[in-house]
C-alpha cells in the first residue's frame, strides 16, 4: 500500500507517484496502464512533456478495465510558461483535460515562475521554450504577466470545478511568501527538485510552516540529466558508498533508500521509470524505515547541486539567460 500525506484542505495526496517527464510517446500508454496495475495511484504529467494524449490513453485503458476508479487516482498537470495570461489559463487547462481524457485534474501547477510570449495551439503544441524555432538565433521571449494574474486565473479553475487543488513548481521562499499575501486559495503543493545532493532544508521547513506539501522531482538526482548534458555520470548519488551500504543493510536497492529518505522527510516523490520491475520497487517503500542516524547521513551528502536550472539550460539550449533561483 502507498501511504499518503494530508494536504491543508484535508485531501489525501499519495506519497509516491510516477513522473512522466521524458517518457516516450509510443510507450506512455502501456507504461501508465502497467503503473496503475502495479499499484501506482499518482501520475505527474505536464503539457510540456508532450505526451499527455498518450498518457490519457493509458489512464482510459486502466479505468475501463476496472484497475481503479477515477476517484482513487491522483493526476497532476502543469500550466506552461506561454499560457500565463489570464485569458490563456483555462484554454491551456482544457487542452490538458482533453488530452488526458479527464473531466477534472486533482492538481494543477504553475510549471515555472517564467512568463513567455503566447504561442497559439494551432501554431505549435506543446510550444516549448523558444518563441520562433525557425529564427536564425531562436530564443525565449518573455511576457510581462505578473504571477498574481496567473494565480487568480488558477483560482477560477477551482471555482469552476475543473481542478481540485492548485500549486506551483520551481518557486523559492520569496516567491511563495509573496504569493501567500494575495492568494484567495493558498497553494497546497510546491514541486521542486530535491534529492540528497540538493536537500533544500530551509525551503522544506518554510513549506511545513505554511502547510504547503512539497513534491520532490528528480528524487534520484542526476540520471535523467546526464543524457541532456546537464549532469556528469560521476554525479550519481546512487553510487554513494553510504547509500549502497544502507541498501545492503535493509535488503533494498539504492533507489529505494533515496525514495524512502524523501518520503520520511515529508516530501512526496515522483521517480520516472519505464521498467515494470522498478515500477513495483518504487512503491515498495513502506516495509522499512531509515533510522535518525541514517537520515542524517543522507542529509550530509548535500552539495547544493541543482541539475534543473534555467540559468544554465536556458543559455545552453535556448540562447537566453534566465535565472530564477539566484
Amino acid at each position: 500500500m502507498v501511504s499518503s500525506f494530508t494536504l491543508k484542505s484535508g485531501a489525501s495526496f499519495p506519497s509516491v507517484g510516477l513522473g512522466l517527464w521524458k517518457v516516450e510517446n509510443e510507450t506512455a500508454p502501456q507504461l501508465v496502464d502497467e503503473a496503475l496495475r502495479a499499484g501506482v495511484r499518482h501520475l505527474d504529467s505536464a503539457c510540456d512533456y508532450g505526451n499527455e494524449a498518450e498518457v490519457g490513453r493509458g489512464i482510459r485503458s486502466a479505468l475501463e478495465s476496472g484497475v481503479c476508479r477515477r476517484d482513487q487516482l491522483w493526476v497532476t498537470s502543469k500550466l506552461w510558461n506561454t499560457y500565463h495570461a489570464k485569458e490563456h489559463v483555462r484554454p491551456a487547462l482544457e487542452r490538458s483535460l482533453r488530452d488526458l481524457q479527464l473531466d477534472y485534474l486533482d492538481l494543477y501547477l504553475i510549471h515555472f515562475p517564467i512568463a513567455l510570449k503566447y504561442v497559439p495551439f494551432e501554431t505549435r503544441y506543446p510550444p516549448g521554450w523558444v518563441y520562433n524555432p525557425g529564427a536564425a538565433h531562436p530564443c525565449m521571449e518573455f511576457a510581462n504577466v505578473p504571477i498574481s494574474e496567473t494565480w487568480q486565473a488558477m483560482e477560477e479553475l477551482v471555482d469552476a470545478g475543473l481542478v481540485r487543488h492548485i500549486g506551483v513548481c520551481n518557486f523559492n521562499t520569496a516567491l511563495l511568501r509573496d504569493l501567500l499575501t494575495y492568494a484567495r486559495i493558498s497553494p497546497e503543493v510546491l514541486q521542486v527538485e530535491m534529492h540528497p545532493y540538493l536537500t533544500q532544508q530551509r525551503l522544506l521547513r518554510f513549506c511545513r510552516e505554511m502547510q504547503i506539501q512539497v513534491t520532490a522531482f528528480s528524487p534520484l538526482g542526476a540520471p535523467s540529466y546526464v543524457p541532456l548534458g546537464m549532469a556528469h555520470a560521476d554525479e550519481s548519488v546512487l553510487d554513494e558508498a553510504v547509500i549502497n551500504e544502507m541498501a545492503r543493510r535493509h535488503g533494498k536497492t539504492p533507489a529505494q533508500i533515496l525514495l524512502r529518505w524523501g518520503i520520511q522527510r515529508g516530501t512526496a516523490v515522483i521517480p520516472k521509470t519505464a521498467n515494470p520491475k522498478r515500477l513495483r520497487e518504487n512503491i515498495a517503500l513502506f516495509d522499512f524505515e531509515l533510522s535518525d542516524e541514517e537520515m542524517e547521513t543522507v542529509n550530509a551528502l548535500d552539495r547544493h547541486r541543482r541539475f534543473n536550472d534555467p540559468a544554465f539550460f536556458g543559455e545552453m539550449a535556448f540562447n537566453t539567460f534566465c535565472p530564477i533561483f539566484d
